[in-house]
């Protein structure tokens, strides 16, 4: 019985490990394509599409522009090899079946306004997979390739018990929503990447249930990025997102604490939360050593809010409000349900969930007027 308890696992283990590979194999191939077009690499592009692959796009003068993979490529020939050209791209989803899959990549220019979505179909062909289709689409947009990084947690209980809990859902699309609709691209760091957890989901709340629907964004939750796969030179500010997994491996996890204070020193870039997510800025710490809330006016979810007689809060590893306060800081709140949101600096914190939208107004009104 033990045997075949152990043959199961390694199967099951097995399955997994060939499941990532073939995600990360499939990434790398639209990789080279998105590195090969901003960059002027027609050898990357190359690299990505199988030799006999053709695009289909849009002409103004025929209803379908037939265009050979060669051709494209030479395309990008003309500029300096290497060199940025404007062009900004990112994988938004991936889906695959045995040795075909599909994918999409925005491609934004900034510059002329524009967004395009390019839509692929894959094939593994002797062991690598290539492009041999794809198609694209494009329309005028306020998107200004500016991003914002969203730090979520991977728990999905209180401690180590058997109390599920999760990122608020309500403070991810509230914030989301906010700065897509300002032109901003959000991506998700996790500390161990993949799928999180999700809670408060009310899908009586339209843009709760627009988002809960939407494809695109649920990849991207289901697919968040690991710290290592951070640049943060890339990024305008990082959110901390709440719920009562914010509590646990986000505040202690080195790579994230590395990753928020260089965008914070080094890219004069901004620091934010909302609600339990502002436990994840208890622990940081400046170059000179200092905690970075001493002396600093910092809003989250106040603990004469907490239940502190429920079974939950037993698991609590510190308290939010008890741990600012002991390291210099101002802990600053309004009444329950009410929007209230703090800004000390580059560090812009709200008390709860209805403070999400406000905050990352904050953000983008303090990215704007500093740009």
């Amino acid at each position: 019985m033990r045997k075949i308890f152990f043959a199961i696992l390694f199967a099951l283990l097995s399955n997994l490990s060939f499941s990532q590979s073939e995600q990360s194999l499939i990434e790398n191939c639209i990789q080279n394509y998105i590195e090969g077009t901003s960059y002027n690499k027609p050898d990357s592009i190359s690299k990505a599409f199988y030799s006999e692959a053709n695009l289909f796009l849009s002409h103004k003068e025929k209803p379908l522009w037939i265009v050979p993979s060669s051709e494209y490529v030479t395309w990008f020939q003309k500029g300096n090899k290497g060199e940025f050209n404007g062009r900004i791209g990112r994988i938004i989803s991936i889906g695959y079946f045995n040795d075909i899959a599909v994918a999409k990549a925005e491609i934004l220019i900034p510059e002329r306004k524009q967004e395009f979505m390019d839509m692929f179909l894959l094939k593994k062909i002797e062991g690598e997979w290539k492009i041999i289709s794809k198609s694209a689409s494009s329309k005028a947009s306020n998107k200004s390739g500016k991003k914002i990084l969203f730090i979520v947690s991977n728990s999905h209980y209180y401690g180590n018990s058997t109390i599920s809990t999760g990122n608020s859902f309500a403070e991810i699309v509230n914030a989301y929503d906010t700065f897509i609709n300002s032109g901003y691209t959000v991506d998700f760091v996790s500390p161990k990447g993949g799928a999180i957890p999700l809670a408060y989901i009310d899908t009586s709340d339209s843009l709760q249930k627009q988002y809960l629907y939407n494809e695109d964004f649920m990849y991207a939750i289901k697919h968040t990025l690991n710290p290592k796969e951070i640049d943060y030179k890339t990024y305008k500010a990082v959110h901390y997102i709440g719920g009562g997994s914010a509590m646990y491996d986000v505040p202690e996890n080195s790579d994230i604490q590395s990753i928020t204070m260089q965008i914070y020193e080094d890219n004069n870039g901004i620091i934010s939360s909302v609600c339990h997510g502002t436990a994840g800025i208890v622990n940081l710490k400046t170059k000179n050593g200092k905690f970075l809330v001493e002396g600093k006016k910092i809003s989250g979810y106040p603990d004469s809010f907490e239940k502190q007689d429920g079974e939950y809060f037993k698991h609590f590893p510190f308290l939010i409000q008890k741990t600012i306060e002991q390291r210099g800081g101002g802990f600053k709140f309004s009444k329950r349900n009410e929007s209230y949101v703090e800004q000390d600096g580059r560090i812009i914190t709200g008390q709860n969930f209805q403070s999400s939208k406000g905050v990352a107004l904050k953000i983008i009104e303090l990215i704007e007027k500093n740009k």
